[in-house]
């Protein structure tokens, strides 16, 4: 039986919030431990994101390993084809399964490890991704009360902060994810038109796959229902405003998280 020591402890960075607090808590609570910090890479992301994994390695003090940055030909629009060109949905992930816990599953192998989540003390969901019977989960902040507020003191103190992309999108993961909200869509169209239309192009409503149910993209480009959803996204704000302590930094960046989704919780190996 090896010792915690001889174990590998590895925390997934996904870009997002949580994660990140995570990686830098355990850097500076445990540093007796020696944990590598990994990031898969479905070559589908924000370019905010890159710039983010710049900024946690320069606390870090040293690399986040990318998993697979050798994607080459079996990266997303490889998997695209082998599955029909069927697009990924909330009830078939198969992009999570293959660019995300495979290559960690792979990158670990038989090693027994310590997985770090980051699910926070006043969150409510499971935060295991893997099946792997050498892989177990840790959950620290769980364990030593680290609340929402907590995370963004973090990230607030340490100076790496949030990720830019938060100032328009609240999860991490893919540009494409079909996980935003409408209002998110929108925020691409804007922040990124070359990404938004990339992700149309993969689009093919006369045959039902589109990245948002029973609406193709092109609607997002129409301005009476960028007006609309703005409205709906104004209107959400405030109802949440009136029910959530103020946090500086995320007021900074107009970020709300909202707790009254109407879409399904993301993956968490991409949206921690």
């Amino acid at each position: 039986m090896k010792t915690e020591t001889e174990r590998r402890h590895i925390v997934l960075v996904s870009g997002g919030k949580d994660s990140t607090a995570l990686a830098l808590w355990l850097r500076d609570h445990r540093p007796d431990l020696e944990v590598e910090y990994v990031f898969c890479d479905t070559h589908k992301e924000l370019p905010e994101t890159y710039e983010y994994l710049t900024r946690i390695e320069a606390y870090l003090g040293k690399p986040v390993t990318r998993l697979c940055s050798g994607l080459g030909e079996r990266g997303f629009d490889h998997w695209l084809k082998v599955y029909g060109d069927y697009l990924p949905a909330p009830n078939m992930r198969w992009c999570t399964r293959k660019l995300k816990i495979e290559p960690f599953e792979d990158y670990v192998g038989e090693d027994p490890v310590y997985l770090y989540v980051g699910i926070r003390a006043d969150e409510h969901r499971q935060g295991y991704i893997s099946t792997k019977r050498n892989v177990t989960p840790i959950y620290p902040f769980r364990e030593e009360g680290i609340t929402k507020e907590d995370v963004f003191r973090i990230l607030d103190e340490s100076g790496v902060g949030l990720p830019t992309y938060y100032q328009w999108r609240t999860r991490s993961g893919c540009f494409f994810c079909f996980f935003q909200r409408k209002k998110e869509w929108v925020g691409l169209t804007e922040n990124h038109p070359d990404l938004f239309e990339m992700a149309k192009a993969y689009e093919k409503p006369e045959e039902g796959f589109t990245w948002v149910q029973g609406e193709p993209l092109d609607t997002f480009q129409d301005p009476e229902r960028v007006e609309e959803i703005q409205r709906k996204e104004s209107e959400r704000v405030a109802r949440m405003s009136t029910r959530r302590k103020p946090r500086n930094l995320a007021e900074a960046f107009g970020f709300v998280e909202s707790d009254e989704m109407d879409e399904p919780s993301g993956c968490l190996i991409c949206h921690l």
